[in-house]
């Protein structure tokens, strides 16, 4: 009888600390704790994606021109919040411009990006530089632009630089003559350069030709079908 007790003793204590160590206790079934790390690693992979995913979507480049601290006069005393100037470009043609304020930097930034790109222009590039000569005026600020031939390079300061470098334009020729005011200077620059004349390729002024000459064809076998009539 002893030698039972003891047996059976020992097969609890082994099947206790079996259980602890998560050992299976019968019918080699595995405990769910594989599974619960399973599922973390699902969710950590499926939050990487999410994220890669976004910043595929999110293909401009955001560049500060302008923050500023600026405080409005209230009834209580003074209200304190920051103002940014933000660009958006994807150095291939398009860029926008968004001013915004916020009672923090951060606020004030995003409230900039989600202006600019809803207010997004396509600029006319030819052979890395504007395909003419423009000047613009915006208020106080005044900025000529000119093309500029291959090698040379952007010749730009300020804020019209960071407009430049944002559409991906890589030789042009620039002269601010009015204000130093950055946020008047990046509009006028942006108006500049929204004011550029379109440039068709060759294929395209071909292929309209060649429309147009059907068409007369056509429109003179028509006449000449009515002449016969």
């Amino acid at each position: 009888m002893s030698e039972e007790k003891n047996n059976q003793t020992a097969k609890k204590q082994s099947s206790s600390t079996g259980n602890r160590a998560g050992q299976p206790v019968s019918g080699g079934n595995k405990i769910g704790r594989s599974v619960y790390a399973q599922k973390r690693r699902d969710a950590k992979s499926r939050r990487k994606s999410s994220f890669a995913s976004g910043r595929d979507k999110d293909e401009f480049d955001q560049q500060i021109v302008d923050m500023a601290r600026v405080t409005r006069v209230m009834a209580g005393g003074k209200r304190m919040r920051f103002r940014a100037c933000v660009v958006l470009g994807d150095k291939k043609g398009k860029v926008a411009l968004g001013l915004a304020k916020g009672a923090d930097v951060s606020i004030a930034v995003n409230k900039a990006v989600n202006k600019a790109k809803k207010a997004i222009i396509d600029v006319s590039i030819v052979n890395g530089t504007i395909p003419h000569a423009i000047y613009q005026k915006f208020g106080s600020a005044k900025v000529l632009l000119k093309p500029a031939r291959k090698g040379r390079g952007v010749i730009a300061g300020g804020a019209v630089r960071v407009v430049l470098d944002s559409v991906g334009i890589k030789n042009i020729t620039t002269k601010n003559l009015g204000t130093n005011n950055k946020v008047n200077v990046a509009k006028c620059t942006i108006k500049a350069l929204g004011n550029l004349k379109k440039v068709e390729t060759k294929k395209t002024v071909k292929q309209d030709d060649k429309k147009g000459k059907e068409q007369g064809r056509e429109e003179e076998g028509d006449d000449s079908d009515k002449a016969k009539k």
